[in-house]
């Protein structure tokens, strides 16, 4: 378990909202944070009535749709995300893990650290169970279009589908960079049609403005009761990806979310989901696919291709959050290494992890072939949005509560309500269930379980250490006695505990029975921010002559370059010579202890997860034939 530093509050400021809102700023906030819920319209009303179509759809029964579709706009994106959440931000960084590790730092005891951990896990574990089911019933949405340009395409959605996923993911490791540009004018081009669909059916129809009252969805709720209950299932469609507003704090800044959202996407998304309603007072057979017959005839072709293209950007903004949530699992010692490779030269956020595209390829192929339409899926999607919207509340709470010293009152005033209408969503898709919504459930516990063996077993692991390794201080002040041969060169000793002699140096001493002329003992520490500043990225101190230790300092949103942080330090008048310089690591064999800590099948499953982590000389970017490992038996 990585060691976690500490920061004040008053550290924690925003740089990203110094940036003046440009026309550019904003088109990227489009065609990032807004992708997502940008394509909700594709599926999410027809989703919410299709509950009551079977004896035909009622006037007031759309009403009443549409008023909680706009109030769950209002209440769960605006209200909860734009004015209050955005607010938490972790020197500007925002998202699940980010506030998870504001939210540690108010706890003063290691159980109530776990608990919350616990939390950010289950909320990371849910993103990623979202970032397999968001690509998939997008684009399945979008290809479905088809279907009401010409019947004859029906045969061709699924294998079309298939295609456009495979190479959205085949492209990842050429990075976004390339394509990055045109995302925000696609997606204002997409906000606009459909704002301008919208109206023009409003127009038609304006008697449906009518249900921006709230009094509607309350009428539709008192005669439905149990039935509405199941019905916001389906609603709450219309807010996915609304978590993306928070974790993308950091690249833009709050303040062009909050203006990209007021002045622009909320009342695109408002207009059609209206649109869509008068559509479907005036013409109730268009329940077939109220979103694309919103469009003329000449203008459904084009549209699909533009639905197609608005699809793929937001399925591409969440498989590179998918990207940035699990190298934070990584810093934060909830994974293994993984591989992770930089595709910009400047960018440090733009990455590609090999492992994780193939994974969350797998899994979007398999459900598109399960499942086979956007209506199927739709029971699978809403599980995984409403865990993460609960694991938020109450992160948001701890930290409004403790970390920003919000009164008692005015925290459950803010709180409370938003935290009931998230438990509500989440058990309205408890009830989906058998028809899918075990889908997320599934996947989000069997990440839970590798994050949380994982998390334990290196918890035990560095106890043993504790234990069985000699303190660094007394060696050193027996070593001018000690016989030891010094002889030329760099020795380089990765360490995870700074005060402790590391196991490679007493193996090396043991078999070699040489120590070499300058030593440095290197420890990294990640830390519960996003970046660490340079001038805190090293700290250097003499222990004896020619015997340094080294601690350097990441950011759970930076991958660590030893070599380079090494040949910094000349700076600071240490001698590194990096040809002269040999690494030495540990490797560790696990073993059962006499009394076990651990269960046999899940010390079988840490061992196995440590045998397929990245290696260290990879993850750290060591060259690997300046390296010497040295096996290490470890009993837990």
């Amino acid at each position: 378990m990585p060691a976690q530093g500490h920061v004040t509050l008053s550290d924690s400021h925003a740089p990203a909202d110094r940036r003046p809102l440009t026309p550019a700023l904003i088109l990227g906030v489009l065609g990032v944070v807004y992708g997502d819920i940008g394509t909700s319209p594709l599926y999410a009303l027809k989703a919410s009535v299709l509950h009551f179509s079977a004896d035909g759809v009622e006037r007031w029964e759309v009403l009443g749709l549409l008023s909680l579709i706009f109030w769950s706009l209002v209440l769960t994106v605006t209200v909860k995300y734009v004015v209050v959440i955005l607010r938490a931000d972790n020197r500007g960084e925002g998202g699940i893990l980010a506030l998870m590790a504001l939210a540690q730092r108010s706890c003063a005891t290691e159980r109530g650290r776990w608990l919350v951990a616990l939390v950010g896990m289950a909320g990371a574990c849910l993103f990623f169970g979202d970032g397999i089911i968001t690509p998939a019933i997008s684009v399945l949405s979008a290809v479905e279009g088809l279907k009401v340009v010409s019947p004859a395409f029906e045969e061709a959605v699924i294998p079309l589908s298939l295609l456009i996923l495979l190479g959205l993911f085949l492209v990842q490791y050429r990075g976004t960079g390339s394509v990055g540009a045109v995302f925000g004018p696609v997606c204002a081009l997409w906000f606009a049609s459909i704002g301008l669909l919208g109206l023009i059916e409003i127009v038609r129809e304006p008697a449906v403005l009518v249900a921006l009252s709230p009094t509607y969805a309350l009428h539709f709720c008192a005669v439905y009761r149990l039935a509405a209950f199941v019905a916001m299932g389906s609603v709450v469609l219309a807010v996915t990806g609304a978590e993306a507003l928070y974790a993308d704090m950091g690249h833009f800044g709050k303040r062009p979310i909050q203006t990209a959202w007021l002045g622009f996407v909320l009342p695109a998304l408002a207009l059609n989901y209206f649109g869509q309603g008068a559509l479907l007072l005036s013409n109730p057979a268009a329940l077939e696919n109220p979103f694309f017959l919103l469009a003329p005839d000449w203008a459904r072709l084009p549209m699909v291709v533009l639905a197609t293209a608005a699809t793929i950007i937001a399925s591409q903004a969440m498989i590179s959050g998918a990207y940035s949530i699990a190298r934070q699992c990584v810093q934060l010692g909830f994974s293994p290494r993984l591989e992770v490779r930089h595709t910009s030269e400047t960018a440090e956020g733009q990455i590609y992890m090999p492992q994780v595209n193939f994974a969350l390829l797998i899994g979007v192929v398999i459900l598109v072939m399960e499942f086979h339409s956007s209506d199927s899926l739709a029971a699978a999607y809403g599980i995984a949005v409403t865990g993460t919207f609960l694991c938020t509340s109450c992160l948001a709470f701890l930290v409004f509560r403790r970390q920003f010293r919000w009164s008692v009152l005015l925290t459950l005033a803010v709180f409370v309500p938003l935290f009931a209408l998230d438990l509500v969503f989440f058990i309205a898709n408890v009830l989906k269930i058998p028809d899918g919504g075990y889908v997320p459930l599934i996947l989000g516990a069997l990440l839970m379980l590798l994050m949380t063996t994982w998390y334990r077993g290196r918890q035990l692991l560095f106890a043993r250490f504790r234990q069985d390794s000699l303190p660094l201080k007394s060696f050193l002040a027996r070593l001018p006695q000690s016989r030891t041969i010094r002889v030329p060169g760099i020795a380089v000793f990765m360490t995870g505990q700074a005060d402790l002699v590391p196991g490679a140096l007493l193996h090396n001493l043991k078999h070699n029975k040489v120590l070499h002329e300058r030593v440095l003992f290197v420890t990294v520490l990640n830390e519960d921010v996003p970046q660490v500043a340079d001038v805190k990225r090293r700290e250097v101190s003499e222990l004896a002559p020619d015997i340094h230790r080294v601690i350097l300092r990441y950011g759970f949103q930076e991958s660590p370059n030893i070599p380079r942080e090494l040949e910094a330090l000349r700076a600071e008048g240490v001698q590194f010579e990096a040809m002269q310089s040999s690494y030495f690591l540990g490797r560790e064999t696990l073993v059962q202890a006499v009394v076990p800590k651990m269960s046999r099948w899940r010390q079988w499953l840490f061992t196995l997860m440590s045998r397929n982590a990245v290696p260290a000389t990879e993850f750290f970017r060591i060259p690997s034939d300046r390296v010497v490992e040295l096996g290490v038996r470890v009993a837990i």
